[in-house]
C-alpha cells in the first residue's frame, strides 16, 4: 500500500507563509473593523446615552424594541423609506445594465489606442469625490449656470429652471451623475470577464456566418453570465445604500436642500440628522440595524433565486 503524499497543513502553510501573511492581514482587518464593531448592535436595544457618561454600553438598561417602534411610528418614516426605495430602484434600473453595455461597446473596439482612451475616460470619474461632483452640479445647474443659459438661448426655456431646488429634478440628477461617475469602473469588471471568453468560439461563429450582434448575444453575454449574476446579487444587497450607483447618502446629503427635501431625505440622512447630530446613537443604531437586516435578506433571496434559475450564485 502506497504511503499518501499529502503533506500536513502546517507544512503547506509554512511553504506559503509569505502569501498567507497577506491573507492573515486581510482577516485581521475584517475582524478589527467589521466584526468587533458589531458589538455596538447592543446599543439598538438599550437606553444608551453617551452625553451623560454615567452608564456604558453594557451597563445601560434594556429597552427592547423601543427605538424600532419609534422609527416605524414616526410620521415621517413612510416618506423616508419611500424616498430610499425609489432612489435606489431607479438608480438600479440604469446603473446596472449601462456598465455591461459600455463593456460590450469597448470590447468591440479593435483599434487599441481608441480602446484605451475610451476605457481611461470612462473610469476616471470614479476617482472624483462626490463633494467635487456636487460642486460641478452647483456650477452647471444653478439659475445662472451653463445649462440654464443654454436652454434659454435655444428657446427651450423662458426662465431658469430650478434644477437644484426642484423636487422633480433630484432623482434624474442623482441617476445621471451616478451613471457618469461609476459606469466606467464597473465596466472594467465585465471587460475582464469578456477577456476570458474563448476566442475560438467567436472565430467558429464568424465562419458560420454569425454577425457581430449574434456573437454578442450567443457567445459574449452567456460567457459573462456568472460575473453578471454575482454583481447583481451584490448590487441588490447594497440596494438601500445605492447599489452600483455609488452612495445614496453622499448624493442626498450634498444635493439635498429644503427645496427638494420631500424626495431627497432618505434613511441614511435621517439617521445622521436625527440620530447622530442630536446624540441619539441608540436610535441611529436601531435604524441602521433595520437597514442591515434588509440588505442581508436581499442578498440571501437574490442568491436563492439565482441558483434556482441560472445555477450561479455567491454560495
Amino acid at each position: 500500500m502506497e504511503k499518501s503524499s499529502k503533506r500536513p497543513w502546517y507544512v503547506v502553510f509554512w511553504r506559503q507563509r509569505h502569501l498567507q501573511l497577506f491573507t492573515l492581514l486581510g482577516i485581521a482587518f475584517l475582524i478589527i473593523f467589521s466584526y468587533i464593531p458589531m458589538v455596538g448592535i447592543l446599543m439598538a436595544f438599550k437606553n444608551y446615552d453617551i452625553s451623560t457618561g454615567v452608564k456604558g454600553l453594557f451597563t445601560s438598561e434594556w429597552v427592547g424594541l423601543k427605538y424600532f417602534v419609534e422609527f416605524f411610528t414616526d410620521y415621517n418614516s413612510l416618506n423616508i423609506v419611500r424616498n430610499t426605495l425609489v432612489l435606489s430602484l431607479v438608480k438600479m434600473v440604469f446603473t446596472f445594465p449601462l456598465p455591461i453595455l459600455l463593456a460590450l461597446i469597448v470590447n468591440e473596439i479593435k483599434i487599441g489606442s481608441v480602446k484605451r482612451l475610451v476605457q481611461t475616460a470612462s473610469y476616471l470619474p470614479y476617482f472624483i469625490s462626490w463633494v467635487i461632483v456636487a460642486g460641478f452640479c452647483q456650477i452647471f445647474l444653478q439659475s445662472n449656470g451653463v445649462i440654464n443659459s443654454l436652454l434659454i438661448s435655444l428657446g427651450v426655456a423662458n426662465e431658469p429652471l430650478q434644477f437644484l431646488t426642484g423636487s422633480k429634478y433630484f432623482i434624474p440628477i442623482a441617476v445621471i451623475t451616478s451613471c457618469w461617475k461609476d459606469m466606467g469602473w464597473w465596466a472594467i469588471l465585465f471587460l475582464a470577464s469578456m477577456a476570458s471568453v474563448d476566442p475560438s468560439l467567436h472565430e467558429a461563429a464568424q465562419i458560420d456566418g454569425a454577425g457581430r450582434i449574434k456573437r454578442i448575444l450567443h457567445i459574449t453575454l452567456p460567457g459573462i453570465r456568472a460575473t453578471v449574476t454575482v454583481v447583481l446579487i451584490l448590487a441588490l444587497g447594497n440596494l438601500l445604500g445605492g447599489g452600483l450607483g455609488g452612495s445614496n447618502f453622499d448624493q442626498s446629503y450634498l444635493l439635498g436642500n429644503p427645496g427638494n427635501n420631500d424626495v431627497s431625505e432618505i434613511i441614511q440622512t435621517y439617521v445622521m440628522k436625527v440620530g447622530l447630530s442630536k446624540g441619539r446613537y441608540a436610535y441611529a443604531a436601531a435604524i441602521g440595524l433595520c437597514q442591515s437586516v434588509i440588505s442581508v435578506l436581499l442578498v440571501m433571496t437574490s442568491n436563492f433565486f439565482s441558483k434556482k434559475v441560472t445555477g450561479d450564485g455567491l454560495f
